[in-house]
Order: structure tokens, then C-alpha cells, then sequence
């Protein structure tokens, strides 16, 4: 074949919804072949007609990807797709829930799914994928972390621990693997307006000209802007990024508790001030 008519194989994990159907559909309009994972079988379909209606290619794997067997579908369905080439690994599931009041009254199985859910599942798929891109002596992975990684966040201390493990296991694997060609980022998303966190349940009642108090940029995020983080990382422009978790937060980490006060007049440190 041709080298101009190759075309990257991308695996995209919770690739149905929010910022995994924004990266699905970016990367299938760039003219990648998409394995699009899900646990939701009505999302994925709707995800897969609308990048087929696009032109794109997209193929779906239903089923939690924390399981073996899925693990082993979606690296079967990407091989097929690619000939045996995997380009780019996409780790997008994650999820703050099961959640509970607070640390005290959290359970080991909670603890035991919030792994399963953040980090195990990178592992398991990251380790099944990472010896095909080794072959090929090329290939990006993108992991998605969390700011709660680098912050602290009440009541959701095992969830923040295991997405800080995402962003060492990134930069510890970039330096294992870059030498063959392979690199590994990751992003930290912050306040998202998506599916899983919409604004109006983050709102809850709140005045929304109130975010620019607490976000830098004023706003939430739109999935779209993150998916475009993760495209990046993916493509030659990043060809000397590796090891990094990089924010995608408006500007949340930046200001580290200091907020804009209500009447525009400078900043505080005490958000009963603003």
C-alpha cells in the first residue's frame, strides 16, 4: 500500500459520549479509522451514524472495557481494521462514581470499581495495544487524567488518587516506551459541560455569571475543546510532546484558590468575599 494512503487506526474508550464522542469525531473526520468502545449500545450507534453520515469510518465494540474479553475485542477490532497496525490509543473512560458522602463512609467495593473504572482499565489496554505500536516503531497514546489529580477534591479522594496514578503511569510509560517511537500524554479536563456533568447540575440554582469567580476564562469547557487537546497530542504538530498531563481547565489549576471578586474589583483568597 502506499504510504499516502495509510490511514491511522485510533482506538477511542467511552468514545460515545462527551469528550469521547467529540475525540471519536474529530479523529474519524481527519480521516482516521475509528474503534469506537462503549458501554452504552444506543449512544455508540448514534455516534457511529453520525461519522459514517460525515464520510468517516467508525467501527464499535459494546461492553465495559475494564473486562478482559472487551479488552480483547476492541484490539481485535482495531487490528482488523489496520492490518495489524495500531495508531493511536485514546483512554477515555473515567468516572467519580460510585461516590459517597465522604472517605469515611466509602466502601472497599467502591474503591475496588473506582480503580477498575480510572486505572486498571488503562493498564489492561494500554499493555494489550502498546506491542503493536513497538512494532511499528511509531504510535500516541492519550490518557485521560483529571485537575482533581493535582488538587485536592472533598469526598472524592480514592477517584482523585487513582487519576493521579494516570498522569504517573503517563510520564513514567513515556519514558519506557518513547524510545521506540511511541509517546504518552495525557489530559487533566476541568468542569465540562457534558453528559456525564452537565452545567445545569453543576450550576445547581447557582447564578451563572458567577463561573468567572472561580474559572479564569469565565465558563465551562465544551467537549469539543478538549477533544481538540487530545487531536493535538495525537497528531506530527506533538511529534516532541511526551510524558505530560496537560490541563484543560480554563484556568482553574492556574489560579489555585484565588478568586475574581463579584464586582470585578480584584481578586480574593477567601470565596466568601467574592
Amino acid at each position: 500500500m502506499p504510504q499516502e494512503a495509510i490511514r491511522r487506526v485510533s482506538i477511542v474508550t467511552g468514545g460515545a459520549l462527551g469528550i469521547g464522542g467529540a475525540t471519536s469525531r474529530r479523529l474519524a473526520a481527519r480521516g482516521d479509522l475509528v474503534v469506537l468502545n462503549d458501554i452504552d449500545p444506543a449512544a455508540a450507534a448514534d455516534k457511529r451514524a453520525a461519522i459514517e453520515a460525515a464520510g468517516g469510518v467508525c467501527e464499535t465494540v459494546i461492553g465495559d472495557i475494564v473486562a478482559d474479553e472487551v479488552v480483547e475485542a476492541v484490539t481485535a477490532a482495531a487490528l482488523r481494521l489496520g492490518d495489524g497496525r495500531i495508531d493511536v490509543l485514546v483512554n477515555n473512560v473515567g468516572d467519580f462514581r460510585p461516590a459517597s458522602r465522604d472517605f469515611l463512609h466509602s466502601t472497599p467495593e467502591q474503591w475496588a470499581r473506582l480503580h477498575e473504572l480510572n486505572l486498571l482499565h488503562v493498564f489492561k489496554l494500554t499493555h494489550r495495544v502498546l506491542p503493536h505500536m513497538i512494532s511499528h516503531g511509531a504510535g500516541a497514546i492519550v490518557n485521560n487524567s483529571t485537575v482533581e489529580a493535582f488538587r485536592g477534591i472533598p469526598g472524592h479522594a480514592v477517584y482523585s488518587a487513582y487519576n493521579a496514578g494516570v498522569s504517573a503511569f503517563t510520564k513514567s510509560l513515556a519514558v519506557d516506551v518513547g524510545r521506540h517511537g511511541v509517546r504518552v500524554n495525557a489530559i487533566a479536563p476541568d468542569l465540562a459541560d457534558s453528559q456525564q456533568t452537565p452545567a445545569a447540575a453543576m450550576l445547581r440554582d447557582n447564578d451563572p455569571s458567577k463561573i468567572e469567580t472561580s474559572v479564569p476564562l469565565g465558563r465551562f469547557g465544551h467537549v469539543d475543546e478538549y477533544a481538540k487537546v487530545i487531536e493535538f497530542l495525537t497528531t506530527d504538530a506533538a511529534s516532541y510532546v511526551t510524558g505530560h498531563t496537560i490541563p484543560v481547565d480554563g484556568g482553574t489549576l492556574a489560579a489555585s484558590g484565588w478568586y475574581l471578586r463579584s464586582n470585578r474589583k480584584g481578586f480574593t483568597n477567601f470565596p466568601r468575599e467574592t
